[in-house]
């Protein structure tokens, strides 16, 4: 199972989102700080989930690194996250 494959399967679980990318930009940051050359260390994540209706951003990026806090710590480097409620731009 690929990293990407673990993140989205605990964000699955964790928000049952209507909507959910994970892109692995790991070959963009060749050369850059956390960087391994078998990839998955950089990823963004998009994802759109009732659990996100009235939070704030900083609440919601919390709550994201709370459910990978385990790949967090670990071999994920970098995550940018685009959270969203239904029905948000």
């Amino acid at each position: 199972m690929t990293m990407s494959d673990i993140i989205s399967n605990k964000l699955q679980e964790a928000f049952t989102p209507e909507n959910l990318q994970v892109v692995d930009e790991s070959h963009l940051h060749e050369g850059h700080a956390g960087h391994r050359p078998s990839g998955e260390t950089h990823f963004r994540v998009y994802i759109v989930s009732q659990a996100f209706k009235g939070k704030s951003r900083v609440d919601r990026h919390r709550m994201i690194n709370a459910a990978l806090a385990a790949e967090l710590s670990g071999s994920v480097h970098a995550l940018a996250i685009h959270a969203q409620a239904p029905g948000e731009n």
